[in-house]
């Protein structure tokens, strides 16, 4: 899903960020909310996680402004002790509390070693990864995961669930490098991808049955430390009532290296296990280079940042039912 597009139009930064900004001000958020979520879509795009990023414009748009989300939350801390900070997130999607999230587990990990902070009340928080760069980006170790409720309960599904197939919540790890991005394991639990289902899938099932035996392990634990942890079964009646979407959890875990070793040997080995990996690794097949996680998404970011971001039909056709629906302008010219 996350590969270059066949074909696409080029889409500038500034103008996909002005967009979105539009439109999420048109569907009821205040400006610096707006601002804050349009910009982590964009940094999507940029990296070209198309699936996390304004790809999902357009039903963002549609669940703040019909009422299922809060267009404008006011997450707020219900529970605190020197290490861990838990907030309400009233009701939104999940991107401002979350960064509120980070920014309180990474104080908290700099004057402690570790800080953590969940989120309850929220809907889709997006790529994990933003939260985790964001901790990595203050000489962290960031992990994040998200829950929503009711994962794992498929009673009154014929025929039941094949078990392989469970869930698929975000995870991510970011590890700090020094010259290099660093490790940035940005990804989601299961094996395979939402939509790779079928006869053909269903074949590796008992041929490889520890990767989808493991793939629903990390599901069933994110799903708790993402959900369970940050309190969807504690949340206010009156919040889920209001907001239907609202149904999420989201934690945020904030090691601080130079409170366990010199952050500047930590980066380094960060750094000599990326380049060890490049130099002395066959790549998998079909690929021209041995990479560790995060490296390509850096290569995008800088690349794309400055020749601009391709847009494929399915970025496209979810950014025009946003505009269409919200009177903003496209953010590329037509023919």
């Amino acid at each position: 899903m996350n590969r270059p597009p066949e074909t696409a139009v080029i889409v500038r930064e500034e103008r996909l960020l002005a967009f979105a900004v539009a439109c999420f001000e048109k569907a009821g958020s205040p400006p610096a909310q707006a601002r804050a979520v349009a910009r982590l879509l964009v940094d999507s795009d940029l990296r070209g996680v198309r699936s996390h990023g304004c790809r999902a414009l357009d039903g963002y748009c549609a669940s703040l402004a019909s009422g299922l989300l809060n267009p404008d939350p006011r997450p707020s801390v219900i529970r605190e002790t020197p290490a861990v900070a838990a907030l309400d997130g009233d009701g939104g999607l999940g991107y401002v509390p979350m960064l509120e999230a980070t920014d309180l587990a990474v104080d908290r990990a700099r004057e402690l070693g570790l800080g953590m902070a969940t989120v309850r009340s929220i809907g889709h928080y997006g790529s994990a990864g933003h939260y985790c760069r964001r901790a990595a980006a203050a000489g962290c170790i960031g992990f994040s995961v998200q829950g929503p409720r009711g994962l794992g309960n498929a009673a009154g599904d014929d025929p039941k669930p094949q078990l392989a197939y469970y869930g698929n919540p975000p995870i991510c790890f970011a590890l700090p490098g020094g010259e290099t991005p660093g490790v940035v394991l940005d990804a989601a639990t299961r094996i395979l991808a939402d939509y790779q289902k079928g006869a053909e899938f269903d074949a590796l099932i008992p041929m490889i049955p520890a990767a989808f035996f493991k793939s629903v392990g990390y599901t069933a634990v994110a799903a708790l430390m993402g959900g369970g942890l940050a309190g969807i079964t504690e949340a206010d009646a009156a919040t889920a009532e209001r907001w239907p979407k609202a149904t999420s959890g989201g934690t945020i875990l904030a090691i601080h290296v130079g409170s366990a070793v010199s952050e500047e040997a930590f980066r380094a080995e960060v750094d000599r296990m990326v380049r060890d990996v490049a130099a002395t690794y066959e790549p998998f097949p079909g690929h021209d280079r041995a990479l560790l996680p995060g490296a390509i998404e850096a290569e995008r970011f800088e690349r794309y940042r400055r020749d601009g971001i391709p847009f494929g039909p399915p970025e496209q056709e979810s950014v025009r039912g946003a505009g269409a629906r919200l009177g903003v302008p496209l953010p590329w010219d037509e023919d």
